[in-house]
């Protein structure tokens, strides 16, 4: 049973599924970039593979289309994407309600660990990717994508500009991400930028709320109304558009 912001993430997230992928323009780039960062790992000899935080299925259905003999299970925070990925009938997978910090399962078991855009909502990244990689059978990868430390930084700044602090998380950096996966014999990172299209503040808004990332980080409250519209003031008038910064992570066990 999950508990606290955990499961206001898993509401947030359940109540956005129906029209996520309206909203879902870097989270396609993401899941696909995953996928064949994948590919290009393990194309072939890939029995069992475990997907973290399926949402509403963009990379579930990538997975299923490139290794269509594996066994996929195939996880989420919330039980409303998992009905949205399951829909249709579209991948054969076992669907599974599941925090990818907590995973229901122990030693090595996949060659394939595969996940974009979930990470950034753990609590504790470093130790959730050791403890995934531990489930990788020898020659298998972990390979994932998150946010990064520059992700919707005009945002940030227009908050600091009023003398606020965003509720957007706290993302790691680059080199952050490359820390915690030293300890990983083969492993790397990278990132990629991904602009968002425009629609100024309200776009802005409207995108977060339609992906369901709205959850706002520990001890920070909404904004008050005049509170909103004074950084969506200052938000506009640095330009009114924002980005993503994606980390991609691989971590690969000895064979």
């Amino acid at each position: 049973m999950i508990e606290g912001r955990k499961q206001r993430i898993s509401d947030a997230f359940g109540a956005a599924a129906a029209h996520y992928d309206e909203h879902a323009g870097p989270q396609r780039f993401a899941a696909r970039l995953v996928a064949d960062l994948a590919q290009r790992q393990r194309p072939q000899g890939v029995r069992r593979i475990l997907e973290i935080g399926c949402g509403t299925g963009l990379l579930t259905r990538d997975i299923q289309a490139r290794w269509p003999d594996a066994e996929i299970i195939v996880t989420d925070l919330s039980p409303g994407m998992l009905d949205k990925a399951a829909a249709g009938g579209l991948v054969a997978a076992t669907f599974l309600a599941m925090d990818g910090e907590a995973p229901a399962f122990d030693g090595p078991w996949f060659d394939l660990i595969l996940s974009s855009l979930a990470f950034q909502w753990f609590d504790d990244l470093s130790a959730a990717i050791a403890r995934l990689a531990a489930l990788l059978r020898p020659g298998g990868s972990l390979i994932f994508s998150t946010m990064g430390q520059g992700s919707f930084a005009r945002w940030r700044a227009a908050h600091a500009a009023c003398g606020l602090e965003a509720g957007v998380p706290d993302y790691p950096s680059l080199d952050a991400l490359r820390t915690m996966l030293r300890g990983h014999a083969d492993s790397f990172a990278f990132d990629e930028t991904v602009v968002l299209d425009g629609g100024g503040a309200r776009g802005l808004i409207a995108h977060l709320k339609g992906i369901g990332a709205v959850v706002p980080s520990a001890g920070r409250r909404p904004l008050a109304p005049a509170q909103l519209r004074a950084v969506m003031a200052a938000y506009e008038a640095q330009g009114g558009a924002d980005a993503y910064q994606l980390l991609f992570g691989r971590v690969t066990e000895p064979a």
